[in-house]
């Protein structure tokens, strides 16, 4: 049997916090090692506990979710965050994807959808609630469209296969490899051997790193 993911969830709504931690115990492959009230506990905790992902919310005394994952990179960068809030203000998302969190996702969001996104994150992909994806990259878009792509970036675009910029394109749509791999009827594996080439072609790390560098070199063009 594959080992647990360990997680850690930083809420200061105790009833929410608790609710949640029960509804996740309940899976079989996840393992809630603990619970903070506060961003400065989390990242106390983190460093002790090494979990493999912490469950993040933004607005908590102390210490914010931001600083509480700006320190967690510092102290514990093998831990990745998910922010998990109510909040979908600009100001909370980029700063948090920029401080290194992995995943944002609103607490509306069903729990199974919750689990799905702590999958992901652990597996390395980047799981983001619609509607803070569609905030994302509308800002890129739009610092894109003010700025004209070099040469050298539309030569680069070439040396995408049309397959490749297919993925990108389902990218973002947030959909994980294997609903990628069901729209375009192909395999889960060719499906990451798609990606790693973009990332090496892209000189990136990540699938949001590739999404942003694709909008910003106007290779993407946002669906309604």
């Amino acid at each position: 049997m594959p080992k647990p993911i360990r997680l850690i969830l930083a809420d200061d709504h105790a009833l929410l916090r608790q609710g949640t931690a029960e509804l996740l115990r309940r899976e079989p492959d996840l393992e809630v090692i603990g619970e903070a009230s506060n961003g400065l506990e989390a990242v106390e905790l983190a460093r002790h506990l090494r979990p493999d992902l912490v469950a993040m919310d933004v607005r908590m005394p102390t210490l914010s979710g931001l600083e509480a994952t700006r320190r967690l990179r510092e102290v514990a960068p093998e831990v990745r965050v998910l922010v998990l809030t109510a909040y979908d203000e600009d100001q909370y998302v980029f700063s948090l994807l920029q401080a290194g969190a992995c995943g944002y996702l609103l607490k509306s969001a069903p729990v199974s959808e919750l689990v799905k996104a702590i999958h992901r994150v652990y597996a390395g992909e980047t799981p983001l609630d619609p509607l803070i994806a569609r905030k994302l990259v509308l800002r890129v878009a739009n610092q894109a469209a003010q700025a004209s792509p070099a040469r050298e970036e539309a030569h680069l675009a070439e040396q995408l296969t049309a397959r490749e910029l297919d993925v990108l394109h389902l990218l973002t749509r947030g959909l994980s490899n294997r609903a990628m791999a069901e729209e375009l009827s192909i395999s889960d594996r060719t499906v990451q051997t798609h990606l790693t080439n973009i990332f090496a072609k892209l000189h990136v790390t990540s699938r949001m790193e590739a999404v942003l560098t694709a909008i910003r070199r106007g290779w993407l063009k946002l669906e309604p």
